[in-house]
């Protein structure tokens, strides 16, 4: 089963029907929207300030989303897809972004809507990415406007990973679903 765990008198709160890896870790201040999805490995720890993760988003295998307390806060939109490896520390994600794999956003950054933050790229603190931007380097630059075949990438991939959990139907011992109604505290055992 997954370790979601209450801290400094905060609790995860799931929506409906979202999925954890049974060694995900949810720790703390963390809000997760409908469907959204926490793979292999991945961390988000709300230990010193909140962390929201909006519908249908996918953090995967090994992502760690994290804060600097009293500087900064983890908010991720919609339908984004969150690259295995990725690290996401007090910073802002607009809907429908693609965040590749290894990839860094660090605190205050800000990505705008629909961008694709390339695998390994490197966004310094107080960086602000326009939307559909398409972002790569270390440190990152913006290389420019996504093309189209580019634009939904983030909400592809996250509308992919929904898909693939409804098929599967109950995921049983491999995982730990939670559904039901509205946002719910989690409590650990």
């Amino acid at each position: 089963m997954a370790l979601v765990l209450d801290f400094g008198g905060a609790s995860p709160r799931l929506g409906r029907d979202v999925f954890l890896a049974p060694n995900a870790t949810v720790i703390g201040d963390v809000e997760l929207g409908d469907e959204a999805s926490v793979w292999f490995g991945a961390v988000l720890r709300g230990d010193i300030g909140a962390i929201r993760v909006g519908p249908r988003t996918n953090v995967q295998d090994l992502a760690c989303l994290h804060l600097t307390s009293g500087v900064s806060e983890t908010i991720v939109g919609a339908d984004v897809t969150i690259g295995h490896g990725a690290i996401l520390h007090g910073c802002r994600v607009g809907d429908g972004c693609l965040i590749g794999m290894g990839s860094i956003v660090l605190d205050n950054a800000v990505i705008g809507e629909g961008s694709v933050i390339a695998a390994g790229a490197v966004v310094p603190p107080g960086k602000v990415i326009p939307p559909r931007s398409l972002v790569r380097g270390n440190p990152a630059q913006v290389m420019g406007e996504v093309r189209p075949d580019q634009a939904e990438l983030g909400r592809l991939g996250a509308a992919s990973y929904v898909e693939a959990l409804a098929a599967a139907g109950e995921p049983g011992a491999a995982a730990a679903r939670c559904a039901g109604g509205a946002m719910h505290e989690v409590k650990r055992p």
